[in-house]
């Protein structure tokens, strides 16, 4: 195995490496059969000290799919932290056990952390607090590719919880390095994305806005976000704003017949259900697709070939 890769942010891969997953995802999406046993014997260690559905179990199925096996926990009461282990340690041990791992953390910087601790295991992160979302974002963008078949001069709108939300801030970081790309921030002020992201795109054509219905018409797609309940230190105040956007159908009659509406999930109210059979939403489809995207992911990180 050559140099360690670790996958914590966006940024450490470059654009045509990024092309290359979205190849080979393509590929694995159209030919699974050529893949089901590329991971035969390698063991995908699953670390979840936050909860999780979609990302843990795409993961689990993505190396399942691959032909190889998982261990791992999906709740921190079941390891040794409760305990008083560190997370270096449980990291080390569990470096004995498997060929690659994937970690979610409440704590911004985790995974960066557990980058320290490891030098034969590649670790993938798969969310640390609000900071970073990087495989949501390899999702994100193999969705966009397939229905835009570009991801360059594109009008993209974020509504919701721009300031907690991780997801966003991982894919507006990914879609500034390409050309021509417009961003229509919408959210109350009370959650507008925090200043240090937008001192990172203050160089990009880029606008705030509170009101969807005023900017749907323009976009190309539609990225609609929850606001995160277990990120509020108020009760009072995630009541207030939790209802503040709610896509449905008589907003999207003013949206154009190629936006796409995009969600990482877990929805609640923040789209109507009846719009679920509006071909313009692609959030299950999107879902999916990151299956894929992690399947190719993790192939290269493993440096796995066919």
């Amino acid at each position: 195995m050559g140099r360690l890769r670790h996958f914590i942010q966006p940024q450490d891969f470059t654009i045509e490496e990024f092309e290359s997953l979205f190849r080979l995802a393509n590929d694995i999406l159209s030919n699974p059969s050529n893949y089901s046993h590329c991971c035969d014997g390698k063991i995908l260690a699953s670390l979840f000290f936050e909860p999780s559905t979609r990302t843990r179990l795409s993961f689990e199925t993505a190396m399942n799919r691959l032909g190889g096996r998982v261990i791992g926990f999906a709740d921190p009461a079941a390891s040794s932290t409760t305990k008083g282990e560190s997370l270096g340690d449980t990291l080390r041990t569990v470096e004995g056990y498997a060929d690659i791992g994937v970690i979610r953390h409440p704590k911004e910087g985790a995974a960066h952390l557990a980058t320290k601790y490891l030098t034969t295991m590649p670790i993938i992160n798969a969310g640390d607090g609000g900071h970073q979302h990087p495989t949501q974002t390899l999702t994100d963008l193999i969705t966009i590719r397939r229905f835009h078949q570009r991801l360059e001069g594109l009008k993209i709108g974020f509504c919701g919880d721009l300031k907690f939300g991780r997801t966003v801030h991982s894919l507006i970081r990914a879609l500034k390095r390409y050309p021509n790309n417009q961003f229509v921030l919408i959210s109350p002020e009370e959650l507008q994305l925090p200043e240090y992201m937008q001192n990172e795109i203050k160089e990009t054509n880029y606008c705030e806005e509170e009101d969807l219905s005023e900017v749907i018409e323009d976009l190309d797609i539609l990225y609609m976000t929850r606001v995160q309940k277990e990120r509020f230190v108020s009760e009072a105040e995630y009541e207030r704003l939790k209802d503040f956007y709610i896509l449905n159908e008589e907003k999207m009659k003013l949206a154009k017949e190629d936006m796409i509406v995009m969600h990482p999930l877990p929805r609640v109210n923040e789209i109507s259900q009846d719009l679920d059979s509006d071909p313009r939403c692609v959030y299950f489809k999107q879902a999916k697709l990151g299956m894929y995207g992690r399947m190719a992911l993790i192939m290269k990180l493993l440096e796995v070939e066919i």
